[in-house]
């Protein structure tokens, strides 16, 4: 308003200008100049919108690359790739579809205000801004897309916010066909939101770019509403209330099934998990919990240092302090809970003593310690599954836990699978490592480094989506020798706050062919440097 104001004959003096200015500059800007990650997304997403309309107004471009800056890195969950994931889920899917649509209508409004200035946000990360409003759309509308979280059913009416991004997307030729009903839907009550999206018809053929996807690297992982199809008639069968402990006495070293049935399994003290066993569930249904009365902080640990020939797949393990979330996901963050939990912590004395473990299609989440920590295994598997929201500021220490620490490790798979948003760790960490394969594997949102590789050697890490991270995407940090016969290749690494690629006196180092976008504020996206750098930060 104050621009139309400003550029028409509508009797603003300089003095008026001048006083609305002051007041934005002096009253509005200092309440937002910090942001406010540590908020739900939508937060941001406003304060985003609000400073890009106050830099342009103030003709302050350097104000403005600070909001478009905070729009694609901002950290935890400020930024448009924190706040819509690669399956175009929301940030606050789990909370309620008002607040869903507040924050996609704020992040749209920040990117309709840049593409004036000549900035295009909408196209970022495959234009994923189209991608969380059809996500959003189609399930207000009556589907149900996969959602990594139990979405929400509440306010599940449509709001005024669908036009212009209809309308822009369209005009690149992108079929929006969710978008478009729920546009048709308000059309008729909208008013400012209908006239702001008219914009001039393009005089230039635009060719059909087709419906927004979600991304398919490692999408679906972690446990679903289906398990394993046959399950051994000797399979020991545990219900919910029954002791898994018991069950797993019994079946060790006998190569046996456990299987536990959907339910919430309560149980008293850290399970302790032998050699010669398959510990099964029945999908996402099926939820393992450590009584919080236990005393105790990690769920399973390893009966003995020699464990060997173990598949655990199906559940979810659940590391928070409570078994139900609250409404507001991000106030049940596990760096706010106050606790001290971990997920799978298994732990040898020498290099190589426990062999043939294999975790498939499980969820660890929510744990303030690690949510997989293998020390000393060979012959690892992991394979589709989900850890997210581990890796907490517990002992020892901030940036020290992580989604998944593997340390003195060999012969390691890691595919299909999802390390994301841990609070304050990476997604992946390997330490004094060797003969390690990372492929389709979904690495993003975590407060430190994406991947982190520490004095290890033969590591491939290949065909993965690595984004959103607050450092880098890849780190080959230095500490005595560095790491060696290090391979990185078409790995699709976009908008980490950091390099795309940092490297430290890595040894046969070979990064070819990934594909860059929007890493860090600097035209370089990787950096392989010969020097050896210890970082101290």
């Amino acid at each position: 308003a104050a621009e139309i104001l400003r550029y028409t004959n509508a009797g603003w003096k300089p003095s008026d200008i001048e006083s609305f200015s002051n007041m934005l500059l002096t009253v509005y800007y200092p309440l937002m100049r910090f942001y406010f990650p540590q908020a739900n997304g939508n937060w941001d997403g406003a304060i985003i919108h609000s400073i890009m309309a106050i830099a342009i107004f103030t003709d302050n471009r350097t104000m403005f690359n600070n909001a478009v800056n905070h729009f694609m890195h901002a950290p935890v969950n400020g930024s448009l790739l924190k706040y819509i994931y690669p399956n175009g889920q929301c940030q606050e899917s789990p909370r309620d579809q008002g607040h869903v649509q507040l924050g996609l209508g704020e992040f749209a409004g920040a990117a309709q205000i840049a593409f004036t200035q000549g900035v295009d946000l909408f196209s970022i990360a495959g234009n994923r801004l189209a991608l969380g409003y059809e996500y959003t759309a189609k399930f207000l509308l009556g589907t149900h897309p996969h959602c990594y979280c139990t979405i929400s059913e509440k306010a599940k009416n449509i709001r005024d916010c669908y036009e212009y991004v209809y309308r822009h997307y369209t005009a690149m030729g992108m079929d929006m066909p969710w978008t478009k009903i729920a546009a048709d839907s308000m059309r008729a009550k909208a008013s400012r939101s209908l006239l702001s999206a008219i914009r001039e018809p393009s005089a230039r053929p635009v060719a059909n770019r087709g419906v927004p996807r979600p991304g398919s690297i490692g999408y679906i992982a972690g446990a679903t509403d289906t398990s394993a199809t046959i399950i051994p008639g000797n399979a020991l069968i545990v219900v919910p209330g029954q002791s898994i402990q018991d069950a797993l006495n019994a079946a060790g070293g006998t190569g046996k099934w456990v299987l536990l049935k959907k339910g919430l399994h309560v149980f008293p003290a850290t399970l302790k998990i032998p050699g010669g066993i398959t510990l099964a569930g029945e999908g996402s249904g099926t939820i393992l919990f450590l009584d919080t009365a236990s005393g105790s902080r990690e769920a399973m640990v390893n009966a003995d240092v020699n464990l060997k020939d173990v598949v655990i797949r199906d559940l979810v393990i659940e590391g928070s302090n409570r078994t139900s979330p609250t409404s507001d996901p991000n106030s049940s963050r596990s760096n706010k809970g106050g606790y001290n939990r971990g997920g799978i912590v298994f732990r040898s004395l020498v290099d190589g003593q426990m062999k043939n473990i294999s975790l498939v299609n499980i969820t660890v989440r929510n744990c303030t310690f690690n949510g997989v920590l293998i020390s000393g295994a060979e012959n690892l598997n992991i394979s589709n599954c989900d850890l997210n929201e581990n890796g907490g500021n517990v002992v020892p220490g901030p940036k020290l836990q992580h989604n998944l620490l593997l340390t003195h490790c060999a012969k390691v798979k890691i595919t299909g699978s999802r390390m994301a948003t841990s609070p304050f760790g990476s997604g992946i960490a390997l330490d004094h490592c060797t003969n390690i394969f990372v492929s389709d594997c979904e690495i993003t949102r975590n407060a430190w480094y994406g991947l982190l590789v520490t004095e290890s050697s033969d590591i491939t890490v290949n065909i993965n989506l690595i984004e959103a991270n607050d450092r880098s995407g890849i780190i080959l940090e230095f500490l005595r020798k560095g790491s060696a016969n290090i391979m990185v290749n078409n790995n699709l690494v976009q908008y980490n706050a950091g390099y795309g690629v940092e490297s430290y006196a890595a040894r046969n180092a070979k990064v070819e062919n990934n594909k860059y976008e929007g890493n860090g504020n600097r035209k370089e996206q990787q950096k392989l440097s010969s020097e050896k750098l210890v970082l101290m930060e």
